[in-house]
């Protein structure tokens, strides 16, 4: 270690008076103990003050350079040495080496400032605002035969990728085309990997995603999966799930997804379409999750059900009924939910049998599935009477739309099966649908949806309630009483934040409960009339005219 002291003394007299060949014997001195005993050296080096000197031999012209940046780099490697080496203003000098041509200080350049920046944003973004996107993309274009100068670029894309504002630097390189281009080159699986790891957060920005289609990353996507479906070893099985799943993170780009549809006759929407029947769960995932992306516009979901996917999904579901995959369940019940939002598909799928695929998923205990599920019965039974009604006498369904109303510990499908509740009565406008959610209990969530935070389910909540006044209040009056309606009604009136629509459904709901008489008589015990009067004067027209209205049927009514 005496060697290592000389060294280090030496180096800091090295910039006055140090011959080159000296230099280099200084700095093999300390590879070499770095290479023995690293964390004992690094803090050597860093006690002796050295790395202030290290800054001023970075330099394109000298010999010496990639020595000094493998020591950095060497040094680096401890966490304790980073900011060291950024207090010494190793980083800008750097940076400038990576403009220089000479391979070897470039690959070492590279490893110091990751080393430097590892896993800290804050110099990760510095970098970044200092330009260094551009010039490493460049980089792998010019080296892409250089194994070491290109992994060098990939682990530093990866670290960087993780950050939202490399991306929008990365959409304005080549570095798709450059990623796809290596990409193809590559027949070992770790470097595929390496590409991917890098791929992946990229993606996630749809500029890039564009890009990434335009350069052909798909084609390559498709032929992975291709030949890894069959394949029981650990590393197809890998490969298969993360191509799969990319292609899938391409697909929610609007562009990139459009682009890859052509109208329902593109070759990859047609591959995709071949996954769905396939033996592979990962596949059947990416299929139905392919599809639900697809389907995010209505022209899209209108040639799907018109070609026959609704068939295909609905296979799927069959075979995971029976202690099913619940990730392609969810998935097979996003892209149905998603197909069924345009007014014109609703029928054709309902006539297809999709209510009865879906309710088989009915005793499922996982969250996501009874999410998507709820959720595509309410899409499919918009506005089709029929539907809701035959749904809305199912007493099954009904029976567990109540007990999920209970499920606090999961808002969504808490908030989704009040909301499948409402719509049978809205879109039935039937007695016997009715009476059914009255006789399961379900009259009492109704009313504590009206108080939602939500104005869209308040108002669902209302209509609904209206109705069942309207056509069954003798069946409901005991209940409604019980749940307190008619002060709930009174609270909403009174709130100035209600919205108007609240308050225009909250007295046509008024008026019809006052043709019960325990109702009746809650409503003249609580001096609704100056409440109503007050609302005359509402700025909304309509609020205005139902008020007096409501006023009117009130006075009569006292």
């Amino acid at each position: 270690m005496d060697n290592l002291s000389d060294a280090l003394k030496k180096l800091k007299i090295t910039t006055t008076d140090n011959t080159a060949d000296s230099l280099e014997g200084c700095l093999d001195c300390l590879l070499q103990a770095l290479a023995q005993n690293n964390m004992e050296t690094s803090e050597k080096i860093q006690k002796s003050g050295v790395l202030q000197v290290f800054g001023s031999l970075l330099t394109p012209q000298s010999s010496c350079t990639a020595k000094v940046a493998n020591i950095i780099a060497e040094v680096a490697r401890n966490e304790f040495m980073r900011n060291p080496c950024v207090d010494a203003g190793l980083i800008p000098p750097l940076v400038q080496l990576l403009n220089c041509k000479d391979q070897e200080v470039l690959l070492q350049t590279g490893r110091a400032l990751g080393n430097i920046c590892y896993d800290s944003h804050t110099l990760q973004s510095q970098l970044i605002n200092m330009g260094v996107i551009p010039t490493l993309v460049k980089l792998l274009g010019i080296h892409c035969q250089n194994a070491a100068l290109t992994e060098m670029c990939l682990v530093a894309f990866g670290n960087l990728a993780e950050l939202e504002s490399s991306k929008e630097q990365f959409a304005y390189t080549n570095i798709a085309e450059e990623l796809v281009k290596l990409f193809k080159k590559q027949i070992e699986h770790d470097k595929r990997e390496m590409i991917f790891e890098v791929l992946a957060p990229l993606a996630e920005n749809d500029v890039i995603k564009l890009q990434l289609v335009e350069a052909g990353l798909v084609e390559c996507l498709l032929e992975i999966v291709q030949k890894t479906v069959d394949s029981d070893k650990e590393d197809d099985v890998a490969e298969l799930k993360t191509a799969s799943d990319l292609m899938v993170l391409l697909l929610l780009g609007d562009e990139s997804m459009q682009k890859l549809f052509e109208g329902g006759k593109g070759s990859v929407f047609q591959r995709v379409l071949s996954w769905i029947p396939s033996n592979s769960h990962q596949l059947q995932l990416a299929g139905a999750l392919a599809i639900a992306n697809f389907a995010r516009n209505d022209g899209n979901c209108i040639h799907m059900v018109d070609n026959g996917i609704v068939q295909k999904l609905m296979d799927l579901l069959d075979r995971h009924v029976e202690d099913g995959n619940v990730t392609v369940q969810h998935a097979a019940l996003s892209a149905l939910r998603n197909l069924a939002i345009p007014v014109v598909n609703k029928a054709k799928m309902l006539s297809a049998g999709v209510a009865e695929a879906v309710l088989k998923f009915l005793r499922s205990e996982m969250p996501p599935v009874q999410f998507k599920l709820l959720g595509t019965l309410r899409m499919l039974i918009d506005a089709q009477a029929e539907a809701a009604e035959q749904l809305g006498k199912n007493v099954k369904l009904v029976e567990r739309l109540v007990e999920w109303c209970e499920a606090k510990d999961h808002a969504g499908v808490m908030g989704e099966s009040n909301r499948l509740l409402s719509a049978l009565i809205r879109h039935s406008k039937s007695k016997d649908v009715i009476r059914t959610i009255v006789q399961s209990g379900g009259i009492k969530h109704l009313v504590t949806m009206a108080t939602s935070e939500h104005v869209i389910m308040q108002n669902e909540a209302l209509v609904a309630l209206a109705l069942i006044a309207a056509l069954e209040l003798v069946t409901a009056e005991k209940d409604l009483e019980n749940a307190q309606l008619v002060q709930i009604l009174h609270r909403l009136l009174s709130d100035d934040r209600s919205a108007p629509e609240i308050k225009y459904n909250s007295m046509v709901l008024i008026c019809a409960l006052i043709g019960s008489e325990p109702l009746q008589k809650e409503v003249q015990s609580m001096a609704f009339l100056e409440v109503i009067s007050k609302l005359r004067s509402h700025e909304n027209k309509t609020v205005a005219q139902q008020a007096s209205l409501t006023e009117q049927r009130l006075a009569v009514e006292s």
